[in-house]
């Protein structure tokens, strides 16, 4: 129950963030040939309701939170800050904007643990945060990719990137994923001492590639 509460305090948060980055980003969004039909730069969604809707979850989010406990409270906080901060402006900051994304990751899965009140090895901290830096590293390839030749039509922050580089990046996100996730089946207390975990090594790569593949 415990942790269902905690994954909808962060539904609610996160769905702020969300409606908080639509608002301030509306007049881009109304020049892009696709974003432009999201609903509060197609004017479905008026801004004011927009801001009062964020508030109104993010209200929610911080009470629900509360009644978690301090610790889950203070971890909601730190994640509610940083999407702020990424929104207004670390996501126009090159390189810092992708890290700035995979914490967010990192702080949900902190998060878990400490609205159950378990331990957590470091290595799932370790694991997410570089599976997560994969998967944003890729989105933001595929973001240049479709900006066809001008950056200027997507984020801001591509006009910093290259294909080559962001290549480099999504190589070095997926080779420290997988000898990240290999130290972690092998490493991490409280395992198997045969090493049998590392029997789903191979499933971890297969999706990882075929990720890679589809992306």
């Amino acid at each position: 129950a415990r942790a269902a509460a905690a994954f909808a305090i962060f539904c609610a948060a996160a769905s702020s963030a969300y409606y908080l980055n639509d608002v301030l980003d509306v007049q881009a969004d109304r020049a892009h040939p696709r974003k432009r039909q999201r609903p509060i730069a197609a004017g479905r969604v008026p801004v004011p309701l927009a801001l009062v809707t964020a508030g109104v979850l993010l209200a929610g989010a911080l009470a629900g939170a509360a009644l978690l406990g301090v610790a889950f409270a203070l971890v909601l906080l730190a994640y509610v800050a940083l999407t702020v901060a990424y929104s207004l402006e670390l996501k126009h900051v090159v390189i810092l904007d992708v890290l700035v994304v995979a914490t967010g990751f990192a702080l949900r899965a902190l998060a878990g643990a400490v609205a159950i009140g378990v331990p957590v090895s470091p290595w799932l901290y370790v694991v997410t945060t570089l599976g997560a830096l994969l998967l944003v590293t890729v989105k933001r390839r595929q973001e240049l990719q479709l900006a066809a030749g001008d950056p200027a039509q997507g984020r801001r922050v591509l006009l910093d990137y290259s294909a080559r580089f962001l290549d480099q990046m999504v190589g070095v996100a997926l080779a420290a994923t997988v000898v990240a996730y290999a130290l972690y089946v092998t490493s991490a207390e409280n395992l198997p001492d045969d090493h049998s975990m590392l029997a789903t090594l191979p499933f971890v790569l297969y999706g990882l590639f075929r990720f890679l593949l589809i992306a």
